[in-house]
């Protein structure tokens, strides 16, 4: 918070000139100064906003004229929806993957696993969703380029929707180009972590003595090769969550959604102080919660993995 409030502060312009234009009467430019407490030293706004924080204010966008929280948590479920989505089809698609890619090790099938997940690992999200906007919006026509309709939606606000389930089919149907160029990154890289990882344990001791014991291969990499694996995944899993939220900030520029990655670039573009500091500290907080998650997770899927006194 300290970093992002000083750089934030030092950003060439001034957010009174960006509102009212080049000219503005000084009147109306000592007013909104002191509306938003940028007539202060900035050391003293850091500790007005440090106490603002304390008690649950974020302070008010100089943008929008509205309490920062309040357009965090308007925002935060449209990209929550969006890095959810697509962390469930880099999940999905990733471990049959690299399960199967380490199954076959160095076969046609882990080749082609690999060249993929190194396509994917490759390739910004802003740029497959550009070309999947010109293949599958454009040429084709079968999505949407633009915009997201929203599950929880009532359907008298959704055009063409008259009952529940036509707004969730239209919520699907906005929502897949995005889910799949904010996801192709992680599925890639769930992809590669999961191969190398199942190959380690199906080398593992405790699988060869299953092998020794006539233990049908199906079973061996079901019961005792895969959850022993998934610790990395986890890792990836819980801390891309976070950090993707980055690639939203991109995919929903592409596909002009309106979440958190869309109301920081307004912040920025604006020299909104206080909502900069208030999407930070959400992006910061998310973070946080990622890791905790993971942590929890490792004592779920490995009964070694403890955080007692013993």
């Amino acid at each position: 918070m300290t970093i992002t409030f000083f750089l934030a502060n030092q950003i060439p312009g001034d957010p009174v000139e960006i509102m009212l234009g080049p000219t503005p009467a000084q009147e109306q430019v000592e007013a909104i100064r002191a509306k938003y407490g940028l007539d202060r030293p900035a050391h003293e706004r850091f500790i007005a906003y440090l106490s603002g924080v304390a008690t649950g204010d974020l302070g008010t966008s100089i943008y929008y004229d509205r309490p920062v929280l309040e357009m965090i948590l308007l925002r935060l479920p449209v990209t929550m929806l969006l890095m959810l989505s697509a962390f469930a089809f880099a999940v999905v698609t990733a471990i049959p993957l690299g399960v199967i890619s380490a199954k076959r090790r160095n076969e046609p099938a882990d080749h082609i696993s690999r060249f993929v997940s190194l396509i994917g690992v490759s390739t910004p999200s802003f740029w497959i969703g550009l070309v999947l906007i010109i293949v599958f919006a454009f040429h084709l026509g079968w999505f949407p380029a633009r915009g997201l309709v929203l599950p929880w939606a009532n359907p008298v606000d959704v055009r063409g929707a008259a009952t529940r389930v036509e707004v969730l089919r239209q919520s699907a149907h906005h929502l897949f180009l995005p889910m799949i160029a904010l996801g192709t990154l992680q599925m890639a890289q769930i992809t590669r972590i999961e191969r190398s990882s199942m190959v380690d344990s199906l080398q593992g001791e405790y699988v060869k003595l299953a092998r020794a014991y006539g233990v049908p291969e199906s079973t061996i990499v079901r019961k005792h090769a895969f959850q022993v694996a998934q610790l990395p995944v986890i890792t990836i899993v819980g801390l891309g969550l976070s950090t993707a939220l980055g690639g939203a900030v991109l995919t929903e520029t592409v596909f002009e959604i309106q979440g958190m990655g869309r109301l920081i670039i307004t912040a920025i573009n604006n020299q909104d102080y206080e909502l900069i500091m208030g999407t930070t500290f959400m992006f910061g907080v998310a973070y946080v919660v990622g890791v905790i998650i993971t942590d929890i997770a490792y004592a779920y899927l490995d009964p070694r993995v403890t955080y007692g006194d013993d």
